[in-house]
């Protein structure tokens, strides 16, 4: 198996590629300071026709399906998003993807010669590794492309606590929560767990926590031990993104609320009476 790495990596990077398989790893490195994806898709693009792969990769990321999509246009080449299974049926490639927010699965099988592009949603597949090995790395020139846009600003966030992709644990909150002061409750809660915070995307865009907590369809997929959602309705487009943890608890004072349809556990009451009462006992 090749691997490429997009952007700026070390040593240890290339290692763990090296740990889960990749016998070479192709490194195109940042153009600059220009957003990257039109310069890395092009770079591909060259690579794609010189190496001739039968199957090209990308992980459901910003920059993933950004590229994956200019990569396409690229080489005239259909891809397939969303995949959560990747199988060889009768000698075609067939990849399982969702539809209508997850709702769905459909089967969709490549008829054409390869390459086929198919983009897979985090979680997945476990991430297994064999033998450890150091990789072949092979430096991929990357060119500027005219008239892409520029980076002219960076702001960076301090992530605090767990971070919702590795966590174990994880405290949402939605507008059920009525105003971004009762969002502390989460926190709180989340404290005495030592968990990581989440929240609805309906909060997000009412600016009462950054995109980088955002859960869902347009935000993180997750997959903790445990997901408590407080507050949250339920929405299409938060389900995607949390339906797979092992363990869904949700507490909603709507015992109607299309949560509960996926929820192992579900209280029914305001989340502004129980939170308090579970902090509590939790500490205790």
């Amino acid at each position: 198996m090749t691997a490429c790495f997009l952007g700026g990596a070390g040593s240890d990077t290339f290692s763990v590629l090296g740990a889960h398989g990749a016998a070479a790893v192709f490194h195109l490195p940042s153009p600059g300071e220009e957003l990257p994806s039109a310069a890395w898709a092009a770079a591909l693009s060259g690579l794609v026709e010189r190496e001739r792969p039968d199957v090209i990769l990308f992980g459901l990321t910003h920059n993933g399906r950004d590229v994956a999509g200019r990569l396409s246009a690229h080489l005239g080449l259909p891809v397939v998003s969303n995949a959560v299974g990747i199988e060889v049926v009768e000698g075609h490639l067939t990849v399982t993807n969702e539809i209508f927010g997850g709702t769905t699965l459909v089967d969709t099988r490549f008829v054409a010669q390869p390459p086929h592009i198919v983009v897979v949603r985090p979680k997945s597949f476990p991430s297994e590794e064999g033998d450890p090995k150091e990789p072949t790395i092979v430096g991929v020139d990357v060119r500027s492309v005219s008239g892409a846009a520029r980076v002219v600003e960076r702001h960076t966030e301090t992530p605090q606590g767990p971070q919702l992709e590795e966590a174990t644990v994880i405290v949402s909150g939605g507008r059920g929560l009525g105003s971004p002061e009762h969002y502390g409750l989460i926190e709180e809660l989340a404290q005495v767990l030592g968990a990581a915070t989440g929240a609805t995307r309906a909060i997000v865009d009412a600016g009462w926590v950054p995109y980088a907590m955002q859960v869902g369809q347009t935000g993180k997929t997750v997959k903790p031990d445990v997901y408590i959602a407080c507050g949250i309705s339920g929405a299409m487009q938060h389900l995607v993104g949390m339906k797979d943890s092992k363990l869904i608890i949700a507490i909603n004072k709507d015992r109607e609320a299309p949560i509960f349809s996926i929820a192992d556990l579900g209280i029914v009451g305001d989340v502004h009476q129980v939170l308090p009462k579970l902090i509590e006992a939790l500490r205790h």
